[in-house]
């Protein structure tokens, strides 16, 4: 049986992709980038540092680790609070041992209610990256316009406290609506971490930047949700570096990508593992530990 002609007939269908975004790109035909004191591989640290609200809400959708029995929810409620009592305090230290700036993507619910941890994160040298309202502030398709955009301010707004203004945004799930490209850049953020698709920045073409955070080397990912050991994330992690800094001998460099939380990696029967990789990394002569911003500045300028 034949197919009518209409069947084949896609408006979209073209070369490249079906949006107008961004510019399809091969990782390896681009001109090859190199990172400060000839290192290869930008190790990006990113902390997602939440706040949970007691109840969740299911619209547009409900974020990944939320409360999960019937409310309330304490067991799974103060597992998550561990993160901002402890394990978030671990993780500076073990930053501090091993030299390492990060990342740390923060719920502007954590600035209102414990901006001690904004003071203690600005005193350490790290970068902000805004992170929504909450954990219920999610985004995606069917949100009004009006309602992104306030959500967006108030997150903003909420890290002042900081002194300084947040230069990139990472979404709750990396979960987006068709207009937050476009918002975000009207909020004047410089950068965003929602899109996974490479490992390097490139360049939106409303000029708004995309730091790719790779979702599979994630310790919810590896650790919570594949049942993973801590031993055997860290193993990955060096696998990856690996990799990467042996791809950059022939095509420039490249970014690794460590998305942690501290409720997951800050207990004490896995940070001493933590600590270990940190100290692994830091010794290699490829490595370049960077926030964010920093990746994204150095990349700028050789565009």
């Amino acid at each position: 049986m034949a197919l009518e002609p209409s069947y084949l007939e896609y408006a979209k269908r073209r070369e490249g992709y079906d949006h107008d975004l961004y510019e399809w790109s091969s990782i390896f035909s681009r001109s090859p980038v190199g990172w400060p004191g000839g290192k290869s591989v930008a190790v990006w640290v990113c902390v997602s540092l939440e706040w949970f609200p007691m109840t969740p809400s299911d619209k547009p959708f409900r974020a990944p680790g939320h409360m999960v029995t019937p409310y309330p929810d304490y067991r799974h409620y103060t597992a998550r609070e561990y993160g901002t009592r402890v394990g978030f305090y671990r993780l500076l230290d073990a930053f501090k041992k091993a030299g390492v700036k990060a990342s740390v993507a923060t719920n502007g619910a954590i600035a209102e209610r414990y901006p001690q941890i904004i003071r203690d994160i600005v005193a350490e040298g790290h970068e902000i990256i805004a992170h929504s309202t909450d954990m219920n502030g999610t985004i995606a398709t069917g949100l009004p316009e009006a309602e992104e955009r306030a959500l967006i301010d108030r997150s903003l707004a909420a890290l002042s406290v900081a002194g300084k203004k947040p230069s990139g945004w990472l979404s709750i799930a990396r979960s987006q609506s068709w207009n937050t490209p476009r918002l975000l850049k009207e909020a004047g953020l410089t950068y965003m971490c929602d899109w996974a698709n490479d490992e390097l920045p490139y360049a939106f073409s409303n000029g708004l930047i995309n730091l790719p955070l790779n979702h599979e080397l994630s310790d919810r990912q590896v650790i919570t949700v594949q049942q993973q050991s801590i031993d055997s994330y860290a193993q990955q992690v060096v696998d990856a570096f690996d990799w990467l800094a042996n791809e950059a001998k022939s095509h420039g460099g490249r970014v690794l990508p460590l998305h942690i939380t501290p409720y997951i990696v800050g207990l004490p029967y896995r940070i001493d593992a933590f600590e270990k990789l940190l100290e692994q990394l830091s010794k290699r002569r490829e490595a370049w530990f960077a926030t964010g911003e920093d990746i994204v500045t150095s990349w700028r300028t050789q565009q």
